[in-house]
């Protein structure tokens, strides 16, 4: 009895590797899962310590009172009586020098690890306050100037390890919790009474350290910002609305500069703020909204600690070219079962599928506990070495096992490759698909696919 055609052959294969892409597709559902577990567990160990930080600041916060008449309804009649309301002007610096050291720690729990680190920021901020405040709504001498505040945001204050240093001139100031500023509204402030200083121009020195994961940005406001951020993480990405003018980055470590002017930030350096109520802007405008984080779109400068190789992306990237082995692998069955005359039954395509399918489950496996490369290398050579002495038995011969096995490493090779080169992953798959066509192509342009040949042979 002969068996299926070449045709039917090729059809059958095709329908066992559809029946195992159900199995790459929950490979890549179990990535998923690991990795949202990863992140869960990143979560828990960074819990209390300090989330992504943003700072902001210095402002100066000064209360003033303003005649407010009485409000009548449509009909003339009064509904409040005239009294007295309470707002604060708010004045940005005219410079800020500050520069922030970020020392890197890598904390874990069980198999998962997590970035944190300990934000060391000091600076000087200049301030001027204009003697003729009428342009913006201030009438003549009505700043309180004894009860001022300068305010410093910080978007998780449950970050700041010790009390911060505050000097004006050579005096220290006490500080409070709360305030925040016009760009994020937690922080901290401190009191001042501007009526023992100059007021038209003054200094504040801060020092304050952070906790936090992840990232760390300045959120600028001010005439003219100058930061300088460095730290020894070997991997950082500068993000945000401003790219630092000079950066540097090696194995030891990184160190950039940024330099920010108010033109570019559009913002007023003076503006108003009712008396507990929504900010009221002047005729030069009011900062835009910030996110809870306190960011908000092209408003920060930031710096992410980014982890060298992240495992489940490359995994899961690495389960998308699933169909390319077991492609291969089925493809040079089916030549030595067409061609070579080896029978191949549809259950030993099947085994032979579902160690390729295996791969990735061991190399995601492997990975969480020793490293991607690592892995890769361990879990290429276990499939590869199982398939190969099981193609050895299959097609009853050492020697086209060990095509199978070399097609499997080259197979493997070329995937590293991709998925190191990720700008060129398509270019070199594309040519690797094309070279497998017109080899296939070439190998089997004389075969009988339909097997009419053989019939008419038999008559």
């Amino acid at each position: 009895m002969d068996g299926p055609t070449p045709t039917g052959k090729f059809l059958r294969a095709i329908g066992i590797a559809a029946l195992l892409s159900v199995g790459i597709f929950v490979t890549w559902l179990l990535v998923s899962d690991r990795q949202s577990q990863s992140e869960q567990a990143r979560a828990s160990i960074a819990e209390g310590w300090g989330g992504p930080q943003t700072i902001a600041g210095p402002e100066l916060s000064v209360p003033y009172k303003v005649a407010v008449p009485a409000a009548r309804n449509e009909a003339g009649q009064q509904i409040t009586a005239p009294g007295v309301a309470e707002r604060r002007l708010t004045l940005a610096p005219t410079g800020v020098d500050a520069a922030t050291r970020l020392v890197p720690e890598r904390r874990s729990r069980s198999i998962y690890e997590v970035v944190i680190y300990r934000a060391d920021t000091q600076g000087r901020a200049t301030f001027a306050l204009p003697a003729d405040l009428s342009q913006v709504g201030v009438p003549a001498g009505a700043l309180e100037l004894d009860r001022a505040e300068l305010r410093f945001g910080v978007s998780d204050p449950r970050g700041l390890t010790a009390n911060p240093l505050i000097r004006v001139g050579n005096r220290p100031l006490q500080l409070g919790p709360g305030g925040g500023t016009s760009l994020i509204s937690t922080g901290f402030y401190a009191p001042l009474d501007l009526t023992s200083i100059n007021p038209s121009r003054f200094s504040v020195d801060f020092r304050f350290a952070l906790r936090g994961n992840q990232s760390f940005a300045l959120a600028p406001r001010a005439g003219d910002t100058r930061w300088r951020v460095s730290s020894p993480w070997p991997s950082p990405s500068f993000t945000g609305g401003f790219l630092p003018e000079q950066r540097q980055v090696t194995g030891d470590g990184f160190s950039a500069e940024y330099r920010i002017g108010n033109l570019a930030l559009g913002r007023s350096l003076l503006f108003q703020e009712g008396g507990g109520g929504p900010q009221v802007p002047t005729e030069r405008g009011v900062p835009p909204p910030m996110a809870a984080d306190g960011r908000s779109a092209g408003a920060v400068a930031a710096v992410d600690l980014m982890e060298p190789v992240d495992l489940y992306s490359q995994v899961n990237r690495a389960t998308k070219y699933g169909f390319l082995f077991i492609g291969f692998t089925f493809l040079a069955f089916l030549l030595f079962d067409t061609i070579g005359g080896v029978r191949v039954a549809p259950v030993e395509y099947l085994l032979a599928g579902a160690a390729l399918v295996l791969f990735f489950v061991l190399l995601l496996a492997f990975a969480e506990v020793i490293g991607f490369t690592p892995a890769y290398v361990l879990a290429a050579a276990t499939i590869a070495g199982l398939n190969t002495a099981y193609s050895a038995a299959v097609l009853r011969s050492w020697r086209r096992g060990l095509v199978i096995g070399g097609i499997l490493a080259g197979l493997y090779a070329v995937l590293y490759v991709l998925l190191s080169l990720e700008a060129y992953s398509l270019l070199i798959g594309s040519l690797l698909l094309l070279a497998a066509l017109a080899g296939t192509m070439f190998v089997t342009r004389r075969l009988d696919w339909t097997g009419q040949q053989r019939a008419e042979a038999a008559l």
